[in-house]
């Protein structure tokens, strides 16, 4: 098989390259899966720089998410269930020696989900991350009973997706973006509080927003000195839910803020908090999610390119994540897609 090979955890160009490999073999309790699409993420980023949370063994495929379909099981009840059956799947697990970005990849068939009849593999390859993810986030949101909610990078996939879902749930969200551009992307959209953290007094309107609308729980995705700002203005007692680094720096808190307002600051890494769900719950969840993928946690997609292109892939993701994701599509699995 083809699959792309990261040689170097240090975010180049020249670290990534397409190489011939062995097609890997499921052993119990796995699945191998003929690879249809996969989407460049952040997580995807972070992880070919050596930031994420775990390094695998080097060379490594990357590639934490996709879908495919199961051509072949190992021994277990769930592996025998899946065989055949197109699925979304994952690799976001330091036990999991492959990646998605390869025409096959052996995992865990507890990390496969299998897709419904109206989901395609595009909208398959993209579900677990995202979707999930701002599922997840908001379903923290609701079971709190927090009035609303204050997130970080808003114009993103998944910003939007949380947008969307405030919406559908009459929670009102407080947005922040850093460019003009991505304001009227939100405002477009329907967003009612959306704030460019790059204009003069944004502290003082961010503060003002969260205190009148009740916005204790927060998502951060850009880390940083972001995290005091957005923590500093949320009222007593808040929440901030770290799910992700974008700005690439460690988050920045006021101790202030947690000693004489009672705030907290927790980290939110999606397979945790799955984890933390049974097999019945979870099921419930991804049912949701693909009933809702074609429109609230729809995810748009800026170009399809082939595993031989994956290095440009992550340059043009890179440069601008806002116009949507980049799929890597392996040869096998084109005409699945």
């Amino acid at each position: 098989m083809f699959a792309v090979q990261l040689r170097a955890y240090d975010g180049t160009p020249e670290s990534i390259a397409v190489a011939e490999l062995p097609v890997p073999r499921p052993g119990p309790g796995q699945v191998l899966i003929r690879v249809a699409a996969s989407p460049i993420n952040p997580s995807d980023l972070m992880f070919i720089r050596g930031l994420y949370g775990f390094k695998k063994p080097l060379p490594s495929i990357p590639g934490f998410e996709g879908s495919g379909t199961v051509v072949e099981a190992g021994s277990g009840t769930m592996p025998w269930f899946l065989k055949g059956r197109r699925v979304a799947c994952a690799a976001a697990d330091p036990n999991i020696a492959g990646g998605m970005w390869a025409e096959y990849l052996v995992t865990s068939a507890q990390l496969c989900v299998p897709l419904s009849k109206q989901v395609d593999m595009e909208q398959g390859a993209t579900m677990l991350v995202n979707p999930l993810t701002a599922w997840a986030l908001m379903q923290e949101a609701r079971l709190g009973r927090h009035r609303a909610v204050v997130q970080t990078a808003a114009a993103s996939a998944l910003g939007r997706m949380v947008v969307r879902l405030g919406q559908k749930f009459s929670i009102p969200t407080i947005n922040v973006v850093h460019r003009a551009e991505q304001v009227e992307l939100l405002r477009k959209m329907g967003a009612e509080h959306v704030l460019n953290s790059s204009d003069p007094g944004f502290d003082a309107s961010l503060g003002d927003l969260c205190h009148r609308l009740g916005a204790s729980i927060g998502f951060d995705a850009v880390a940083g000195e972001m995290s005091a700002r957005v923590l500093r203005g949320q009222p007593r007692g808040s929440r901030l839910l770290v799910y992700g680094a974008l700005s690439l720096e460690a988050s920045q808190i006021d101790p202030a803020s947690l000693i004489f307002e009672g705030k907290r600051v927790e980290g939110f890494w999606l397979t945790a908090w799955l984890r933390q769900r049974n097999m019945l719950s979870q099921l419930r969840v991804t049912r949701h999610v693909q009933q809702m993928l074609a429109g609230d946690l729809k995810t748009e997609i800026q170009a399809r390119l082939p595993l031989e292109k994956a290095a440009r892939g992550l340059e043009q993701y890179a440069a601008n994540m806002t116009w949507g994701k980049i799929l890597l599509l392996p040869s096998s699995g084109r005409d699945a897609v």
